[in-house]
């Protein structure tokens, strides 16, 4: 009995299913406020003049976890008596609670053998609640504090961080699916949706977009770490300053730390151009830092250019838009015109600028949303407004990325397709006016026109078997006046021998002979060409996996190809039933049996 599970009717099972994602939402909104209240003891533990008692510490622990979630603090302490607004979240602290946040929604969306499972959207419910539940306990508890939190600001932008991670973990657990849409969206958004075309673009710009965001941010870490090792000691010197004991000089140590992500986003804002403020009267660009600034005394802000007209290492700093536009683009072709893929699926250039134009789009977007996060005000007066401005970094990011990206993503495509390897692939290309015809009509005039002579059949015949120019090899270029093959008279047999006490072009008889067509129908190249035609021609409702070779054709392929072989040498199918070989006196009186007397088969 006790390896059984009691029965019990559906209704309570998915109550109890809903009551263990409220109490995982509990348990992660505990873990991460318990992890920073312990760090908070610790520091008050160890520092030899505390300000205030257990409870403060435990109070300002819990106001800096509600800090991590975007919330507003408020010193209401201040010698000026006004309250003083603490608006600029350690980005570094966010990481945190939006991954505990994200796994209790995840683990408790996942299916598990012998446990029953809330729905998604009672997951995604129960896992807020529970977590929201302890956030508004812990602004609660901070009210007489040195920091209290502003209660608008639970709403927006706590309560919204805290769903958007829950519903990334249901969407986890999900297998991280894209689509379908629901019911009530239109039925043309639906059927847009669903396509592999459209999901593939979406894909392809989304990761775009993350790579030139991830860039810039980089960037923007490395002009901060490069002004920081020009600025050293001053930055020594603020470090040392601001407290005196080992304790305090560790608490400042994790805040600048915390700080990190921050000052990034501030160096990635000023290599864009609009820079960031110092205060309400300073401006830092890379033309140069204009006005006053009101700048407090901390490590990182060391890293601060100095007043006045910006020199040529400070017009550097644009080089990171620049390479992070570049790196947009790169990462865009790679989709656009993989070099591991037949021509025929790589994008048109309207598709290319088109992906590439999202993915700036998203890469401005992103930017907007850090820079907006990584600043805030510090005070009331002179500091009311610290950090990048939003809506000057978000379209400069825009401007950067599209301007130079789209151009780059264009000769890249470019550049790509004129490489020397994606010569034999140029049978994939389909004509103009005939994109849509499929992959088995193009090679089915390419056998038409090798069934003849490919001299008549012209220069389009080389081009769709897609066979380079070879000057050995004319017959594979459809052009009769580069052939090795002497024309004679009329009349004569396809290969046959020469007269006595003379050359071949002395025999009546001769005739200059061709080839068989060397493109089989199950040759790789035209398969692969015939089932990108196909999979372009279904509009994205083609599913992802390569053409394979039949089984009953695998074995042919690895016996080896036919090599060329004359049409006069051919022999007809009675002599090979019954062992006889054709002479050359009987190939010599052949016939020719079509009307332009070329390429006959005995």
């Amino acid at each position: 009995m006790t390896e059984r599970s009691p029965m019990l009717p559906p209704e309570r099972t998915r109550t109890l299913a809903l009551a263990s994602a409220l109490l995982r939402g509990v348990a992660a909104a505990g873990l991460g406020l318990g992890s920073l209240a312990v760090l908070v003891t610790v520091g008050w533990i160890s520092s030899p003049y505390p300000d205030s008692g257990p409870g403060g510490a435990l109070r300002a622990a819990a106001a800096v976890w509600l800090l991590a979630h975007g919330a507003e603090l408020v010193r209401p302490d201040t010698l000026s008596g006004v309250p003083a607004p603490v608006g600029v979240v350690p980005l570094l602290l966010v990481a945190g609670p939006v991954w505990l946040a994200h796994r209790a929604a995840r683990d408790a969306a996942e299916p598990e053998e012998g446990r029953p499972r809330p729905s998604q959207a009672g997951a995604f419910c129960a896992v807020t609640a529970g977590y929201l539940l302890v956030a508004a306990g812990a602004a609660a508890y901070t009210r007489d504090g040195s920091l209290r939190v502003v209660p608008d600001t639970l709403a927006f932008p706590v309560a919204l961080v805290v769903a958007g991670a829950a519903a990334a973990g249901v969407w986890t657990a999900a297998g991280r699916p894209f689509g379908p849409l629901p019911s009530w969206s239109p039925l043309v958004l639906q059927e847009t949706v669903a396509r592999t075309l459209f999901r593939d673009r979406a894909e392809a710009a989304c990761r775009a977009a993350a790579v030139g965001t991830a860039v810039l941010v980089g960037g923007g870490a490395l002009l901060v770490a490069v002004a920081l090792g020009r600025n050293a000691a001053a930055a020594q010197e603020s470090f040392l300053a601001l407290s005196g004991d080992w304790s305090g000089r560790l608490a400042v140590l994790l805040l600048a730390v915390s700080l990190v992500p921050n000052a990034a986003l501030w160096g990635a804002a000023y290599g864009l151009g609009p820079g960031f403020a110092l205060g309400t009267g300073a401006t830092a660009t890379p033309l140069g830092l204009t006005g006053t600034p009101a700048v407090p005394h901390f490590p990182l802000l060391a890293a601060v250019p100095e007043q006045g007209p910006g020199t040529v290492l400070n017009w550097a700093a644009l080089a990171v838009p620049a390479v992070a536009a570049l790196a947009l683009a790169w990462c865009a072709v790679r989709r656009a015109a993989p070099a591991d893929a037949p021509r025929a699926q790589a994008w048109s250039p309207r598709e290319t600028a088109l992906v590439t134009g999202l993915g700036a789009l998203g890469c401005g977007a992103g930017t907007a949303l850090l820079t907006a996060v990584a600043g805030g005000p510090l005070g009331s007066g002179a500091l009311a407004a610290f950090g990048p401005v939003w809506w000057l970094a978000g379209p400069a990011a825009l401007a950067w990325t599209a301007g130079i990206g789209v151009p780059a993503a264009l000769l890249l495509r470019l550049w790509r397709l004129r490489e020397r390897g994606w010569a034999w692939r140029r049978d994939a290309d389909a004509r103009e006016g005939a994109e849509d015809t499929g992959g088995a009509e193009d090679d089915g005039n390419v056998r038409e026109g090798a069934d003849g002579n490919d001299a008549d059949a012209g220069p389009e015949v080389a081009e769709e078997t897609g066979k380079p120019r070879r000057w050995w090899a004319p017959w594979r270029t459809g052009e009769p006046g580069d052939s090795t093959v002497q024309d004679g008279p009329p009349g004569s047999a396809a290969g046959g021998p020469a007269p006595a006490g003379g050359t071949p072009e002395d025999d009546p008889g001769f005739e200059p002979y061709d080839f068989l067509p060397t493109d089989p129908w199950h040759e790789k190249e035209t398969r692969e060409a015939r089932w990108a035609s196909l999979k372009r021609g279904s509009g994205g409702l083609m599913a992802d996996f390569p053409a394979r070779i039949p089984a009953a054709l695998r074995s042919e392929e690895t016996s080896g190809q036919p090599t060329d072989a004359k049409l006069g040498d051919a022999e007809p199918a009675d002599a090979k039933s019954t062992g006889a070989k054709s002479t050359d006196a009987e190939r010599a009186d052949a016939k020719p049996a079509d009307a332009d007397g070329r390429g006959a088969t005995p």
